[in-house]
């Protein structure tokens, strides 16, 4: 399942997936090829079942500059018909569901962040499960300063992660904010004094991750999720459905067994999906 692509690298070892943004060169914008690219990769790892973590990392001085602007060049903007403004909409649909797999996927995804995360970024770390980040990283809502609103999941996600009036002033001024604010915010779950530090703390939190029993950590990602964009009541019903349908005796066995003795559960992967899905 290792590779390399135009846009990426990914590796894979011990049930842990590490996709690398590898267009350092090019402050690692997001061309037409990433958009290609991502689902592919991120659809094949969720299939194949074997995958229990992705780290979702990158190269270069900078996370990523946002949307690369050779993607507006084919008349990606145009607007002057109905039926551009329709093929508009559709095709910003279709980014917000690419990022969307982010969420979607049954693994937990680890963003790990240096330097500059921009624009489209800041969409994409938003749909992470956990943020980690260096000092000098600072996020940007890049959109309202070339004259758009940002519309792949910032201005949903974002302020669930931190204060509204927080995304508010954000948004409107096209102002950075610092790794340091973000994670007195609460939006960077740790702070590091650079990539290397940043990655193997990454690591080390998806190989205890990938420890657990995979079901469960899937079926608390989807409960998170789901408890998010639902009242209580029926996340706690969903919760319960879950358990019920879901829970497997034997891997609660291994999990406490392997408490009481201090060794290490072992645990099947998931299925992989139906070709269909």
């Amino acid at each position: 399942m290792n590779r390399t692509t135009e846009c990426f690298t990914l590796e894979v070892l011990d049930g842990v997936a590490e996709l690398t943004l590898a267009r350092g060169d090019a402050l690692n914008t997001m061309s037409a090829e990433f958009w290609r690219e991502l689902p592919e990769i991120l659809r094949e790892l969720d299939a194949h079942g074997d995958t229990r973590v992705l780290i979702l990392a990158s190269t270069g001085k900078h996370f990523t500059a946002g949307m690369d602007l050779s993607v507006f060049a084919d008349g990606f903007l145009q607007t002057q018909t109905a039926r551009m403004r329709e093929q508009l909409q559709r095709r910003a649909v279709w980014l917000q569901e690419i990022f969307g797999l982010f969420e979607a996927c049954r693994f937990p995804v680890i963003a790990a962040i240096q330097g500059g995360c921009v624009g489209g970024g800041v969409d994409m770390v938003c749909a992470c499960d956990l943020r980690f980040a260096t000092e000098d990283a600072f996020f940007c809502i890049q959109e309202i300063n070339i004259g758009m609103m940002a519309d792949l999941g910032t201005l949903q996600r974002l302020p669930l992660l931190l204060p509204e009036a927080v995304v508010r002033e954000l948004a409107y001024t096209g102002d950075r904010l610092s790794a340091f604010e973000a994670h007195r915010l609460g939006f960077v779950n740790h702070l590091f004094p650079g990539s290397a530090a940043m990655l193997a703390a990454a690591r080390s939190t998806a190989a205890r991750i990938a420890a657990k029993s995979p079901l469960a950590i899937s079926g608390s990602k989807q409960a998170i999720t789901l408890a998010r964009d639902v009242p209580v009541q029926l996340g706690l019903k969903i919760a319960a459905t879950w358990q019920a349908g879901m829970l497997d005796p034997a891997e609660v066995a291994a999990a406490t067994e392997a408490q009481r003795t201090r060794e290490v559960a072992r645990f099947d992967p998931l299925a992989p999906l139906p070709k269909e899905v």
